[in-house]
């Protein structure tokens, strides 16, 4: 494939930290993709919170589910806008790898007990899993991705400005990131994607669970249209498939409205390098303005529907106890780690550094495992 002026070049890239011969047969991307699938923190996602518990269906989607959904979306723009799309792949695989168990919940109440301790995000948690806490290479700590990679994992969401997290501080420290700018096209892509998968398959779910209704959905832009279309071409379609369908088109209005809008960005632009993209103070690639503007409807229905709906909030209640029960319990008793936690906490300098290791233990937890080792450790 002939790749843009502005993509990133896999013979260009800044390197790794620790210098590797490089595969004869994959790019230095490719690499850094296949290490992200076959970490351990990569399958845990199997088992954690999308908006649904894990165990609570089947059919819900969890953070991996999602994750190859976000991938898969990320290479159909990447192809269309002529990037490279094995890095876009690892951007987007790789996005979600330091949420913790039950989804925001959990994070939101790991970031209120890590107060005293600098706080807890979950961008920087997966730089410091993909830097420090995947332990199974001979040579290093982490999975040694590239420059391009991390920079892709830290700043997706766009620069990363005023007081950083402290996994991400101490680590660009080591290997400076250039957080002030924004990150190359693919990254920008794997951000978009993750809009466009989320907010397509939350309406899904919150269908399947009872939350809204296909008339509550109907009201919504974009959604309405693509009921419309449905109907007119399938009269008397059974609902289930109809909603598959009609949500099918909402994807492919998102997908070739961001490729339509990035590419006018793009050619008025002009950026002639992957260099060029991170400094031209701006992101590239953006749903258009009258799509952003319905995109924030239709947030803000799944916010209050979903996010806010009292079965989910009562759950969310549950969960956040299970955290903030087992966090003092750790700090108390970090004998109730597992023995090959036991060296970090031998090293842990104070209770802040103390808590950053139970931090990083329960980020790690799955949901069940969470539930399970709650029920083990305190009834």
């Amino acid at each position: 494939m002939q790749w843009a002026p502005y993509a990133s070049d896999p013979l260009h890239s800044r390197g790794r930290l620790i210098a590797e011969e490089e595969s004869a047969f994959r790019s230095c991307f490719q690499r850094d993709r296949d290490r992200i699938i076959h970490a351990s923190a990569f399958r845990r996602l199997k088992h954690k919170t999308q908006v649904f518990v894990e165990h609570e269906g089947d059919y819900f989607r969890t953070r991996l589910t999602h994750s190859i959904e976000v991938a898969q979306v990320a290479r159909t723009i990447a192809g269309a806008l002529g990037l490279n799309q094995e890095l876009t792949e690892a951007v987007a695989l790789a996005h979600d790898l330091g949420h913790t168990p039950f989804g925001h919940t959990g994070e939101d109440a790991l970031h209120a007990l890590m107060a005293p301790h600098g706080g807890f995000d979950h961008n920087a948690q997966a730089i410091r899993i993909v830097t420090a806490l995947e332990r199974h290479y001979a040579e290093f700590d982490g999975l040694n991705l590239t420059w391009d990679c991390l920079e892709g994992i830290a700043k997706h969401n766009g620069p990363v400005t005023g007081d950083l997290p402290h996994a991400l501080a101490a680590y660009t420290a080591r290997h400076d990131l250039e957080l002030h700018t924004h990150a190359s096209a693919e990254a920008q892509v794997a951000a978009l994607a993750d809009d466009i998968a989320y907010n397509n398959h939350d309406l899904h779910d919150g269908l399947r669970a009872g939350l809204f209704t296909e008339a509550d959905i109907r009201k919504l832009p974009i959604v309405g249209e693509a009921f419309a279309q449905v109907d007119a071409l399938w009269p008397g379609l059974d609902r289930a498939r109809a909603g598959h369908e009609a949500l099918r088109r909402v994807f492919g209005v998102l997908v070739g409205d961001v490729i339509d809008s990035s590419r006018a960005v793009l050619e008025a632009a002009r950026p002639d390098s992957a260099d060029a993209i991170r400094h031209l103070g701006r992101p590239v690639v953006a749903f258009s303005e009258p799509v952003r503007r319905d995109l924030d409807q239709i947030r803000s229905f799944l916010f209050s529907r979903m996010y806010r709906a009292p079965s989910v909030m009562a759950k969310r209640a549950e969960v956040t106890r299970v955290i903030e029960d087992l966090f003092p319990l750790y700090m108390r008793a970090p004998e109730h780690l597992p023995l090959e936690w036991q060296t970090d906490i031998g090293r842990a300098r104070g209770a802040t550094g103390l808590a950053r290791i139970v931090a990083d233990y329960i980020a790690g937890m799955t949901d069940r495992f969470a539930l399970q080792e709650h029920a083990r450790l305190l009834g």
